[in-house]
């Protein structure tokens, strides 16, 4: 489905007018609303053990209950250390747009507070991370380098789109996580903090997306969809370093091999992307020559 934007300049500025308000009213600061010196909770998990990589699989079968907890610390590190990887690339690729933009607009004023919010959002992450004692892996070395260019050539409607599908799915498992009660409670306030602040984000993401996709050419098009699909396959892929579970014993390309034919994980992945690949697929963004990645990537069924 394309569409037509109709909007003025007054409509347009409705919606990050609506966001400054609401962040004005209700924004967090991680250094004082996170008790960093509370101790962890012994035997708590530290994601859904459900929602791990493993999950189902004989390898998970063979781990200890121990084992087990203590890969969901590496797996959420993991997971955590993608996301601050991500935000880094979108602050940059936000600032860059804003280069030549209006500094008197409500638009420029909502997208600099959203950089504002992503810089204590990196720090929280970076702080939890140190906090349960395990690495940063980040994603691997070549989608570490991959994300480079990424940072550089992302623009337009498939940097907000890409925006999107990062922040949606980690909403999604987010949103689960953060009423587990098996799960450590630094990890659930962690996850309460970014939801609140990055349902801002998507909404101004998809306006943004929204804003500009009326405008695109046809060739112009085609270049957004295959950007877009080649960066949700590689932060989907990325989300589980395989280093993690060398921490419990088990070969990083054994874990990885297992995870990617997993059935369980798989189901994951999609069920963390299907909003969000859902409501790209209506404005035209995943189309047929698409797919394949898309599918690759198990975001999309």
């Amino acid at each position: 489905m394309m569409m037509t934007d109709t909007r003025t300049d007054s409509t347009a500025d409705a919606v990050p007018d609506r966001l400054l308000r609401s962040s004005a009213k209700q924004s967090c600061d991680p250094e004082v609303d996170l008790d960093w010196g509370a101790p962890l909770a012994d035997g708590l998990w530290f994601m859904q053990p459900e929602r791990m990589s493993l999950y189902g699989t004989p390898l998970w079968d063979r781990m200890s209950e121990a084992q087990r907890i203590e890969l969901s610390r590496h797996e959420v590190a993991s997971i955590s250390s993608v996301g601050l990887w991500f935000e880094l690339i979108l602050m940059q690729m936000m600032v860059r747009d804003l280069y030549d933009a209006d500094p008197r607009s409500r638009r420029m004023h909502y997208a600099l507070t959203e950089v504002g919010d992503e810089c204590r959002h990196s720090l929280m992450f970076g702080k939890a991370i140190e906090r349960i004692g395990v690495p940063s892996y980040g994603p691997q070395p070549t989608i570490h380098r991959l994300g480079r260019l990424m940072k550089t050539v992302g623009v337009g409607v498939s940097a907000y789109a890409s925006i999107l599908v990062a922040e949606e799915i980690l909403d999604r498992w987010q949103r689960e996580l953060m009423r587990d009660e098996r799960v450590q409670p630094l990890v659930r306030m962690v996850c309460r903090i970014h939801v609140l602040e990055e349902a801002r984000h998507m909404t101004f993401a998809r306006d943004e997306v929204e804003r500009m996709l009326p405008r695109l050419g046809r060739l112009t098009l085609t270049w957004h969809q295959a950007a877009l699909a080649q960066t949700a396959f590689l932060v989907a892929r990325a989300l589980v370093n395989p280093e993690a579970y060398r921490a419990v014993g088990i070969d990083p390309r054994e874990g990885r091999r297992v995870a990617l034919g997993n059935p369980h994980y798989r189901d994951t992945l999609a069920w963390m992307g299907e909003r969000v690949t859902g409501y790209l697929d209506e404005l035209g963004l995943i189309p047929a020559h698409q797919r394949p990645l898309w599918t690759r990537s198990m975001l999309l069924r």
